[in-house]
Parts: structure tokens; C-alpha cells; sequence
């Protein structure tokens, strides 16, 4: 059944897309905030490697709108975590979803405006793509309505209009960057060199070079021609949502990426008619409710309200749209403060070499490493699955061994080890002093590469690495 049978404003042929998208970004939601309440006032907090009031006292205008800009405490911003965890909570259980197109709509307006109060002030720890994914989709999540209307045509464009920056982002990124995606070799490197390895990398990285190629050739075609293909008629849509949802599926078993994937499959559900899925199709048919009550369409404010979103988002939609088409494109950039109608795009250059910044506590007999949670570190520990959970000092970590800037927040990291910090040491994986500060502490830097099928035979490594010398010197 096609969308505009059931009118321009509501279709009841998309009620599978609307309960995946509101659910499945509400639970990204949950993961976000739990991820802030529990690592931002460490990183970010009053004593945290990048203090939020030393920020506020020398900036003169945030990035965008935030709760904080008057006055920040680390029981300020657990609260806001906690109570956004809790909205986004309640959307998955489907509880705002059972009243009237008002309910969801402020619960995701809420999670979306205390999101971005913590985005707005979180500098580089909160600088990823996937940050402004989650608040420009929680943005729209707020206008699908309720189990009281139709689903909202305009919003479901809107949706698919986001997935296809983000792909289509992602796909020209690559094309104009690195040669290595042109020549087709870009995966001989990359599931040794990403971020953050997960269980399955080392194994990916193992693969055929010819299967390498082909990935490559099915990444480019998921993501510089699937994406247009979301907004032709149904099944063509259905099927190219499934192609994004298979390639975001093949990305989450081979690495480590926050929520981007989690998130990027769960807004492709926005081409997903309820035909393309008939096992989940309200057996009293489109719009009906359990028990044979027909759902009543859309009220007249919310249809107002809708079309209105789509006139800002149109509005809004100008400066993407020329990005994706100019040569010098923008990846992962906002053009307004409301985080809204963003520019995407991720790897537009590949690593050949993997190096690593290893830190090290001396107790007068000996150098001790300490362990991260998911960044490599000793050789025999094999890589971890983390994803959709985001460790940030992990990904700060791997930024700085590519000499990315990052002592501002390095150097007082050093510092909180000396002390034996223990908000600082809840971060790591593992404090080989029990608690106890060490002597000195030391930053070196190492080359890292996967072991060979006969390496790891012998030794159950997963890792060889060489050292190449000190970032910091021992410090005490």
C-alpha cells in the first residue's frame, strides 16, 4: 500500500517503522546518558581532565544551547543524565506512546535538549559524528505521534532524508580522500588499524584479499547508490533500507563505533513498510488498532506542527545538501546550534600503520602498564566488544598516537595517575598499583600490528608490538 493512499499527512502502512525508530533511538538515548553519568564528570567534571567551569569561564558562546552555561556541578549533570536515561527508558517500554501525539513528542524533545546541553559543553571527548546523529534523530523521533494517529508521511521523509546524508556523507568522504578506497585495497589496513578492534577484527583482517576488494566495491554501492533508492516507491525502498541494515550489521560484527551503527540501522527502518515485514503486521489490518478500533488520523495541531517541521527542515537542508556536492565537504559538521540538519561522513582516510600511546607507573622495581578498556594494549588480551557503549578516553587515546593534539587533556591525566585518582581510575580497565599512587608515570609509543596466523598459533597473541620511544618522559 503506498503512502499517499492513506493521505498526504498519515499513512497506517508504516507502523513497524514507527515503533522501531521511536524504541530503538530512545534506547540509544539510554546508552548515551548512562555512558555521561558515568564517565563525563571524570573526563569533563570540577576535577575532570578538561574541567566544564574552566571551559565556561574562557568561552564566550558555547556551540549551541545548554543547561549549564549559568552554572555547572557534577550533581548537576548526573541528574540530567539520570533523568534523560529514565525518558529514554520509558519510550522503550512504550509508555508516553499509549496517550496522545503531545506525550512522546515532549519526552523526545526533553532527551534531545538534555543531550545537547551535555554535547554543547563536552569539547573533544563529545566532538564524534554519532553525538549529533543521536540529537538530529531524537529531534525528528519528537513528531512520529502516537498509537492515537497515523504514522506522519513528512516525518518518514525526513528520516530517510537523514540517512541519506549520513550514507551518501560517508560514501562521497571517501571517494574524494583516501586513493585507497578508489583502488579498492582501503580494507587491507583498516580492520587492523580502526579505533577499536572487537573480537571479530583480527579474524576480518585474516580474509582473502580479494574478498577485501569486494567489500570495498559493496561498501561504495551501499553507500553512493543504495542511499537514493530509500526514496523510491515500495518494495524498491524496503529493500534498499534492508542493504543499509546488512552493511551497518557487517560494520557492527567487524569493529568497535559507538552507536553509529546501532543508530544508522534503526533509521533506516524508516523505508520499512509494513509489507515488507507481514509477520509484524497489526492482523486487523492498517490502521487498526488491537481489538478493531480504527486509529482516528492525525489532530489538526499535530498536522500543523508536522508540516511545520518540514518547512525548517527543508529550510535547514540547503547547506547539507550543497556539502555533499562540494569538493572541499565537510565531515561531521553542525551548521546551526541546534544541531540540526548536519553534515556526515566517516574515514575519509585510512591508517597504514597502527601506533599506540602506552602508559606506564613506576614503583620502584619496575614498569607497570596500565590496561584500557578497549584500546589495545597487552599483546595476548583479545580485543573486547564494547559498541553501542562508548568509551571516550579510549578514542582520545587513539587519536593522540595518531598526533592528533590532545596534551590538554593528557598531561592532567598523567597528573590524576600520579595521584591515583580514583574517579580517574575507574576509567581504566586496569590500575596495576591497586589504588596506590605509583612513583612516576611514563607515556611511550608503540607499533602495533596483528599477528600472523602462525604467530598466534604459537604464542595465543593477538598483537606484536615494537616500541618506537617515549611521548612523555617518566614524570613524577
Amino acid at each position: 500500500m503506498d503512502w499517499f493512499s492513506a493521505g498526504w499527512w498519515g499513512t497506517g502502512d508504516y507502523d513497524v517503522a514507527r515503533f522501531v525508530l521511536q524504541r530503538g533511538i530512545a534506547a540509544v538515548y539510554v546508552i548515551a546518558f548512562v555512558s555521561s553519568a558515568l564517565q563525563f564528570p571524570a573526563l569533563l567534571g570540577e576535577r575532570g581532565l578538561l574541567p566544564v567551569p574552566r571551559y565556561l569561564g574562557r568561552v564566550a558562546r558555547t556551540p549551541g544551547p545548554t543547561l549549564f552555561r549559568r552554572h555547572y556541578s557534577d550533581a548537576l549533570l548526573r541528574t540530567v543524565a539520570w533523568t534523560g536515561a529514565a525518558l529514554g527508558a520509558a519510550v522503550v517500554l512504550g509508555l508516553p506512546q499509549r496517550g496522545p501525539a503531545w506525550l512522546p513528542m515532549l519526552a523526545f524533545l526533553a532527551m534531545w535538549l538534555l543531550y545537547m546541553s551535555i554535547v554543547n559543553v563536552g569539547q573533544v571527548f563529545y566532538g564524534f559524528g554519532w553525538e549529533i546523529l543521536l540529537l538530529e534523530a531524537g529531534f525528528l523521533a519528537a513528531f512520529l505521534g502516537s498509537d492515537e494517529t497515523t504514522t506522519p508521511v513528512i516525518t518518514l521523509w525526513l528520516f530517510r532524508w537523514l540517512v541519506f546524508r549520513l550514507e551518501f556523507g560517508a560514501g562521497m568522504i571517501k571517494m574524494r580522500g583516501d586513493g585507497a578506497w578508489r583502488d579498492l585495497t582501503a580494507l587491507y589496513y583498516h580492520h587492523e588499524t580502526q579505533p577499536m578492534p572487537n573480537p571479530l577484527s583480527w579474524w576480518f583482517h585474516h580474509l582473502p584479499k580479494p574478498l577485501h576488494r569486494v567489500e570495498v566495491l559493496g561498501n561504495h554501492f551501499a553507500q553512493l547508490v543504495v542511499p537514493f533508492l530509500l526514496f523510491a516507491p515500495q518494495p524498491v525502498a524496503g529493500w534498499a533500507a534492508a542493504a543499509v541494515v546488512v552493511t551497518q550489521l557487517w560494520l557492527v560484527l567487524s569493529g568497535n563505533f559507538a552507536w553509529l551503527n546501532a543508530l544508522t540501522l534503526v533509521l533506516a527502518f524508516s523505508a520499512v513498510g509494513d509489507g515488507v515485514l507481514p509477520v509484524f503486521r497489526n492482523p486487523e489490518g492498517a490502521g487498526a488498532l488491537p481489538g478493531g478500533a480504527l486509529v482516528p488520523g492525525m489532530p489538526d495541531w499535530f498536522t500543523a506542527v508536522v508540516l511545520g517541521l518540514g518547512v525548517l527542515m527543508l529550510a535547514l537542508s540547503w547547506r547539507p545538501l550543497k556539502n555533499l556536492f562540494s569538493p572541499n565537504q565537510a565531515m561531521n559538521a553542525s551548521f546551526n546550534r541546534w544541531r540540526l540538519g548536519n553534515a556526515y561522513g566517516a574515514f575519509g582516510s585510512i591508517t597504514r600503520d597502527r601506533l599506540e600511546v602506552v602508559v606506564e607507573g613506576w614503583d620502584g622495581k619496575g614498569w607497570r602498564e596500565y590496561g584500557f578498556r578497549g584500546k589495545p594494549g597487552d599483546p595476548g588480551r583479545m580485543p573486547r566488544q564494547f559498541a553501542p557503549y562508548h568509551l571516550r578516553l579510549d578514542w582520545m587515546m587513539w587519536f593522540l598516537a595518531l598526533g592528533q593534539p590532545g596534551m590538554n587533556w593528557f598531561m592532567p591525566l598523567l597528573r590524576r595517575l600520579l595521584a591515583a585518582d580514583p574517579a580517574t581510575l575507574k576509567l581504566l580497565r586496569h590500575d596495576p598499583f591497586n589504588g596506590k599512587p605509583p612513583q612516576q608515570v611514563r607515556a611511550r609509543v608503540f607499533a602495533y600490528r596483528y599477528t600472523s596466523w602462525r604467530e598466534w598459533r604459537g604464542t595465543g597473541n593477538w598483537w606484536v608490538r615494537e616500541v618506537l620511544g617515549d611521548l612523555v618522559p617518566p614524570m613524577d
